[in-house]
């Protein structure tokens, strides 16, 4: 290296009018030398640079290529799927026309025999005969034309959806493309979409809780506080026993996109603190909102912080271990979609228990209106039994003194029958059987 600079130098003072001695040239050499080695460093560090970001796009490129060949792939076969659709379809065409040649030459056939056989013979009256036979079939093969344009028709609409759906399919992929790419951009650089995002996310949650918008909960409730300071909470979750939940959600990404997109670790250690620095803030923003202070709602002492990225709230309590112990000393509980899930189906479930508790207290209420019903009945019962065994004591000494005894009524009607008085239908053998005959007693006594 030392003999290359030394050679360049040469050639240089060969050029230049100036005579310089060995040392200065010696000097010179080192210095080009240095300048020559800081100028390689240099080109090194920014070769290396090159690289990474080569790489970086490589992968990113790598990445689009997957999403690309997988689109592509759906695209294939649902251009095959065309194909074989196409194909049966020609097949279930050409089967129908061959059929449809094989009856009408059938029938010609038929025809053909009948009118040779009989040709002498036929008359106006079985020509028209014939076509009534033969008008049948000829119904049919109308039928099974129209079957066969319907069927065509049907295969031809079919076709062109499914070219439009292939169609709507790359629009829909390039629009995807288009709008992951806004949506990034958007949560990065705008506090009020992620605000939003929060919010749909939570919306999600409670839609899975199986609560009721409108019911067991409400959003986006307006409340004046003692001083006149409007309050919006995200979700009021209602409890029984007039109680409720206030849940608000926290968005933060500015900090953690850093964090996960971040190589070197003591910008990753920077990036973490920011982050949990800005949940703290979020902490301190919501216990100053005093929400258990409203007196429009009975608010629990407590506030659900709502956080919609699991992965956010793990590094953040695994950075700082007092968060969760310094928010909830504020009364400020911090929640993510799983923690927020299970608590919702807890409410849900003690909904559940509430209304079975007042199903049981209106089936115990009912059961005693029942019971007091079934009591005034069986009070009637019994009157009514008394009276039927009164009726049937009255009964008995009646029917006592129609037949025993001389001189009973029973008694005396049969001797005046037995004398010759005309009646029309004699007593019941019932009555009779049941008579004390008195053959002595006659009317004088």
């Amino acid at each position: 290296m030392t003999q290359l600079i030394t050679s360049y130098f040469h050639k240089l003072r060969a050029l230049v009018p100036i005579q310089l001695n060995d040392q200065s040239i010696a000097l010179l050499s080192w210095v080009f030398f240095l300048a020559l080695c800081t100028t390689i460093v240099l080109l090194i560090i920014k070769n290396a640079g090159l690289k990474k970001t080569l790489h970086q796009k490589q992968e990113q490129l790598d990445s689009q290529s997957d999403t690309i060949n997988q689109h592509n792939l759906r695209e294939a076969k649902l251009i095959t799927l065309l194909k074989n659709e196409r194909k049966h379809t020609t097949d279930k065409l050409r089967l129908l026309e061959q059929a449809r040649g094989e009856l009408k030459l059938q029938f010609e056939n038929l025809a053909g025999r009948i009118f040779d056989d009989k040709s002498s013979k036929f008359s106006e009256l079985n020509r028209e005969k014939l076509d009534t036979i033969l008008q049948p079939f000829n119904k049919e093969l109308l039928t099974l034309r129209q079957e066969i344009q319907t069927i065509y028709q049907s295969d031809s609409r079919e076709r062109l959806n499914l070219k439009h759906e292939i169609q709507n399919l790359r629009e829909l992929n390039q629009q995807i493309n288009q709008e992951a790419i806004n949506l990034t951009n958007a949560l990065k650089n705008d506090t009020k979409t992620q605000g939003n995002w929060g919010e749909l996310v939570l919306e999600q949650v409670l839609q899975r809780s199986g609560l009721r918008n409108g019911f067991e909960y409400d959003t986006q409730g307006a409340f004046r506080t003692h001083d006149n300071r409007l309050q919006k909470p995200d979700v009021i979750v209602h409890l029984p026993e007039s109680r409720d939940i206030i849940i608000d959600s926290k968005v933060s990404l500015v900090h953690w996109e850093r964090y996960v997109n971040c190589d070197a670790d003591a910008e990753k250690t920077e990036h973490l603190r920011q982050q949990v620095k800005a949940v703290y803030d979020h902490v301190s923003t919501l216990s100053g909102k005093d929400y258990p202070g409203l007196a429009q709602i009975h608010c629990l002492d407590f506030v659900l912080m709502f956080m919609p990225i699991e992965a956010a709230f793990s590094a953040v309590c695994l950075e700082d271990k007092e968060l969760m112990a310094t928010a909830l000393k504020k009364n400020i509980i911090i929640v993510t979609p799983t923690t927020l899930l299970a608590t919702l189906r807890t409410v849900e479930n003690i909904w559940k228990f509430e209304q079975q508790s007042k199903s049981s207290l209106e089936i115990a209420r009912r059961a005693g209106l029942m019971y007091d019903k079934f009591r005034s009945f069986v009070e009637e019962i019994e009157k009514m039994g008394k009276q039927l065994a009164n009726c049937r004591t009255s009964y008995d000494n009646a029917l006592l003194k129609l037949t025993r005894g001389r001189g009973n009524l029973v008694s005396q009607a049969e001797h005046l029958r037995e004398l010759g008085v005309q009646v029309k239908k004699e007593l019941p053998r019932t009555i009779t059987d049941l008579t004390d005959h008195d053959t002595d007693y006659n009317l004088k006594n």
